[in-house]
């Protein structure tokens, strides 16, 4: 498992926005369309990994092409893979290993909502919701699903400390010591 997950969402013009997801070993880059509300399914897919469901998957509109994202869980791991298809009309109900296989890791569940969380927070502190939907879009800021990715990540407030790890969810593996002190992820 890959301790050096980075990730990182900006707006990038009317309509589209550019996520970027290294590890420390490879990286991948993509610009989907955020009129689909391409970060409310990040969101809501990685919310899902602390729900009963072992696989969450969703794509992002690259107009014509699909990228889909899929994430399995494994214990307190994940394995992140992402998939590219040519024409996302043609695609969506296709199986995932038909597509090409752009990037690939494992990393632990609270890493992952930790980086998704932290590049959510940065667009709406650089944006505010405001100015996310005069960005070109139509579409909110996806606040619910914001805040469910950070009711399974952090306690208090969402102003993010690495330091400050502690999950409030019953079923989540990071959210105390045997102490009840709370417990950094192993990443």
């Amino acid at each position: 498992m890959s301790s050096d997950l980075q990730f990182s969402w900006s707006l990038t013009g009317s309509g589209w926005a550019t996520y970027r997801i290294a590890d420390g070993e490879s990286k991948q880059k993509n610009s989907p369309s955020y009129y689909t509300n391409a970060l409310a399914d990040l969101l809501v897919g990685v919310a899902g990994l602390y729900g009963p469901d072992v696989t969450q998957r969703f794509s992002f509109d690259l107009e014509p092409a699909e990228v889909r994202w899929v994430l399995s869980s494994r214990a307190a791991a994940v394995e992140i893979g992402i998939y590219r298809f040519a024409d996302m009309s043609e695609s969506f109900d296709r199986p995932d290993d038909s597509g090409e296989l752009l990037w690939s890791s494992v990393q632990s569940r609270t890493a992952l909502g930790h980086v998704v969380m932290e590049a959510a927070q940065g667009v709406l502190r650089l944006h505010g919701e405001d100015g996310y939907r005069e960005s070109g879009c139509s579409i909110p800021f996806p606040s619910t699903s914001y805040k469910s990715v950070g009711a399974c990540t952090w306690s208090g407030t969402l102003a993010i400390s690495r330091t400050s790890w502690r999950c409030r969810s019953e079923s989540c593996p990071s959210r105390a010591r045997s102490d009840g002190e709370p417990r950094a992820p192993s990443v």
